[in-house]
């Protein structure tokens, strides 16, 4: 079984787990998700990583596409441009701005206690990959000193601690900043990107 496959199965993305803290970060953020659509988004956003071979690499950052597909066949192209844009590589990749649900979503990293976070991603195979990676790819220069010293710790509950109050930070620098983003989609270069995954 990939990593992917055993991160929605019994991972960080488990469908049976993190659906729930991505609706209680939402919670937080936005108030209470009454839309159903939000919940459908909530369940099907990280479907896309069963089957993948890695959670960060090539792989790992298509993951998005097949809930994205999902919610714009039920509910239309906003749907699906929403699910899509809750990673911000995808949304920088086709040229818009990451949606709320890449808030909630990073936010329900935040909310989900190490006691089970840790034992989920060793399980999987998921937290040796994001320990080497999370220093050196998704912070850039951006991670302060002491945050670095956190996540150069070879213990997983240092280490996501280190990571945790970066993502913090990095979801109350933008929880407002992201409405003036543009929405607007290169059209060809989006589809492109749709297409290209199918293949």
């Amino acid at each position: 079984m990939k990593v992917g496959t055993k991160s929605v199965v019994f991972g960080v993305h488990a469908i049976l787990v993190h659906p729930f803290f991505v609706a209680w970060a939402w919670s937080r953020l936005y108030g209470f998700p009454w839309d159903p659509r939000l919940w459908v988004s909530f369940l099907v956003h990280d479907l896309g990583y069963i089957g993948k071979a890695d959670m960060e690499g090539p792989e790992g950052q298509q993951h998005v596409v097949l809930g994205g597909r999902i919610m714009g066949w039920l509910f239309g192209p906003e749907w699906r441009d929403f699910t899509l844009c809750h990673s911000r590589h995808w949304a920088e990749s086709v040229g818009k701005g990451y949606s709320k649900l890449c808030l909630a979503d990073k936010l329900a990293f935040v909310l989900t206690p190490a006691w089970l976070y840790i034992p989920m991603a060793r399980l999987s195979g998921e937290l040796r990959e994001y320990m080497r990676v999370s220093g050196e790819r998704q912070l850039g220069g951006r991670v302060s000193n002491f945050e670095l010293s956190l996540l150069k710790s070879r213990d997983p509950r240092v280490w996501l601690e280190g990571l945790k109050l970066y993502t913090r930070r990095w979801i109350e620098q933008h929880r407002d900043g992201f409405r003036g983003r543009s929405a607007s989609v290169r059209p060809q270069r989006f589809q492109d990107q749709i297409v290209g995954s199918q293949s």
